[in-house]
Parts: C-alpha cells; sequence; structure tokens
C-alpha cells in the first residue's frame, strides 16, 4: 500500500488546520510579523540589535541572502515586494 491518503482524511486535516510543509508554514508566520512590524514601524527594515526583533531582523536577512544568492522563490520575492520590502539597504539610505 502506497503513502497516500483518502481525501476525506485529506479534508479532515485541512479542517483541523493541519500544517503540510512546516519550513512554508514557518516562512508564512515569519511574513506575517513583517507585515505586523511594517504596520506599527511604517517600514520593513528590521534591526537585529533591537531583542524584541532579533529573531525578525535574523530573518529578513535571510532574505535579503536568499535573493541575492537567487534561491528565493519567486512567489517569496513578490510576497515580500508587495509590502514594500527593501531588499538593499545601502541603496535605499
Amino acid at each position: 500500500k502506497k503513502n497516500t491518503l483518502s481525501s476525506d482524511r485529506t479534508e479532515q486535516l485541512n479542517s483541523i488546520g493541519f500544517i503540510w510543509d512546516k519550513r512554508d508554514h514557518a516562512w508564512n508566520e515569519k511574513f506575517d510579523q513583517l507585515c505586523a512590524f511594517k504596520a506599527q514601524n511604517g517600514h520593513s527594515n528590521v534591526s537585529t540589535n533591537d531583542e524584541r526583533s532579533k529573531s525578525l531582523g535574523q530573518w529578513v536577512n535571510h532574505q535579503r541572502v536568499a535573493y541575492k544568492r537567487n534561491t528565493l522563490s519567486s512567489n517569496r520575492i513578490q510576497q515580500l515586494n508587495s509590502i514594500g520590502f527593501i531588499w538593499d539597504t545601502l541603496e535605499h539610505e
């Protein structure tokens, strides 16, 4: 028997908010945090020096590195662009 779920089981798991891809879920949670940060602060340039937002700042830096290395998916690039994400902080100043 293959490792397949019936559509009924899949629907049941979806109905309780089952997370199919932990990596995508984690990325979307950070993106939501970034949206909230921007709404509160008016920009998306999160500092890693602030203890309250250090984890988010590290995530933001990781997105910039992935973008420069061409390893960030076009979907994620679009999502970040949609909120006015700053790709190059030196260029932005």
